[in-house]
């Protein structure tokens, strides 16, 4: 993308229907670390990865609780990620006051879409850049949105957002299909694995990434959202590499058993 005579207003529209100003906060988005969210009929998954600006600094947040039934992940400007969380807050704390019942998934994702819409029609204003995954359990069940810079929003199965997150939709499209009726445990482990695949070869550890989980249980109590420790989530990692290494073990095995036979097989005479 580079500077042109349409992107100095986002209200200017150029000759071929585009705005340039929001197509650039859509950028930001893809240059913001890699986030993925996943959710199964009962749970839904955050994870994000931890990328400190330098050696020196550390990271920013870029998982937040906005209710006890509901969180968010970004990628993007975590600034501006910081003001639509507290505005998200806001208002699942107003719907629970007023109705005394908590904010549906999906009217929470328009609310925010709505409010991401009104900066690109205001001559004033800029877009947000920053893209947000918004997971959350309500009566119908867990769910897991996806919300543009542009206003637009969209319902997901499984998403990832941020840099290098096409390495991670590619893992999420393989195995998305049977995510319905996934424990959390594997929702856990499919997110820790689609964030290693945006690493490119750096090792995943609990202290480059974050997730959290929100739920119903089996006696229909709802899970918190919640951020999980990094005990926990160092044990899962440890798990599925040695669930990795196995197989691979076995099938070098094998092959030394065949080289075996094949040296001491008799000679015809």
């Amino acid at each position: 993308m580079f500077r042109n005579q349409y992107d100095t207003d986002v209200t200017t529209w150029s000759p071929q229907g585009r705005l340039f100003q929001v197509e650039y906060a859509m950028e930001a988005v893809k240059q913001g670390s890699a986030c993925v969210g996943l959710c199964s009929r009962t749970h839904a998954v955050l994870a994000a990865v931890n990328k400190p600006a330098s050696e020196l600094s550390s990271y920013q947040r870029k998982v937040f609780r906005v209710a006890e039934h509901a969180g968010v992940a970004l990628a993007g400007l975590t600034a501006d990620g910081r003001v639509l969380s507290r505005f998200l807050r806001n208002e699942c704390i107003n719907h629970s006051f007023v109705y005394e019942a908590p904010l549906p998934i999906s009217r929470l994702a328009l609310k925010l879409a709505d409010k991401a819409q009104v900066c690109t029609q205001r001559s004033w204003k800029r877009p947000y850049g920053v893209g947000l995954l918004v997971a959350g359990l309500d009566e119908s069940g867990a769910h897991l949105y996806y919300n543009c810079p542009s206003g637009n929003y969209f319902e997901y199965q499984a998403f990832a957002i941020g840099s290098r997150s096409q390495a991670a939709k590619t893992f999420l499209e393989r195995r998305f299909q049977g995510y319905k009726d996934y424990t959390p445990e594997q929702l856990i482990k499919d997110a820790l694995s689609a964030i290693k695949e945006t690493l490119q070869g750096e090792k995943l550890s609990s202290s480059n990434c974050t997730v959290a989980i929100v739920g119903r249980k089996d006696d229909g109590t709802i899970e918190p959202f919640e951020m999980i420790g990094a005990a926990r989530i160092q044990e899962l990692i440890d798990s599925m590499e040695v669930a990795e290494e196995a197989p691979a073990e076995a099938s070098s095995m094998q092959e030394e058993e065949r080289g075996s036979e094949d040296a001491a097989a008799p000679m015809d005479i």
